[in-house]
């Protein structure tokens, strides 16, 4: 078992000059150009204790609003209502973004700390449908840089060909119905997947 960091790095080589000095304070033209493409990224955050989450957030490219080099906005649309990501930054500020495009197999790494913002006029840039959302995650930019395509390619994310058939799974009601034994008849169910289908086609926004 490795235990500290320095057995951990007498495992690996030295860092690279350009892994090393990739690291940047602020946003520019290309960080700037790649969030503007994203329409996908994962925020971690973690609670005051140090517990840790994962959230996915999308929307239409560009979604995410660069406010200037240091700051950006992360509109929140309807959810479950659990707020972990949010509870979680009103008790730690700390957050870390990874930004996806679809077709590019580099990604975006930011870091910084995060606030929560409900002023009308920063959130009106972020209307869809007509519906500003009702909150926005504030981020100041602490570093960006860009991390190279290895995971990617290894995973090979965007291979038409690594697609997989989602009937191999149930469908996500059915599945949390069972983990947590609610019993159900099978119309009941079926009743459950349609709402949650009629959801995700009214309820986006």
């Amino acid at each position: 078992m490795i235990e500290s960091e320095e057995d951990l790095r007498a495992k690996f080589g030295e860092v690279g000059h350009l892994a090393s000095a990739k690291s940047r304070p602020a946003l520019d033209r290309y960080s700037r150009q790649f969030i503007d493409l994203s329409p996908f990224l994962v925020i971690s955050t973690a609670d005051a204790s140090g517990r840790a989450d994962l959230s996915p957030r999308g929307d239409p490219p560009g979604f995410v609003q660069v406010i200037d080099d240091r700051t950006i906005l992360i509109p929140d649309r309807p959810g479950n209502n659990r707020l972990d990501t949010m509870a979680n930054i009103v008790a730690n500020p700390n957050v870390g973004l990874l930004f996806f495009v679809p077709g590019f197999e580099d990604t975006l790494r930011l870091n910084g700390r995060a606030r929560i913002t409900d002023d009308a006029a920063l959130l009106a840039a972020c209307t869809v449908n007509g519906k500003p959302p009702k909150v926005g995650i504030l981020v100041s930019v602490d570093e960006v840089f860009m991390h190279c395509a290895k995971a990617l390619k290894r995973s090979r994310l965007w291979d038409p060909d690594y697609r997989q058939d989602r009937t191999q799974m149930p469908s996500i009601a059915r599945i949390i119905l069972e983990q947590t034994s609610t019993a159900v008849a099978e119309a009941e169910a079926a009743a459950i997947d349609a709402d949650v289908e009629g959801d995700y086609k009214t309820g986006l926004y």
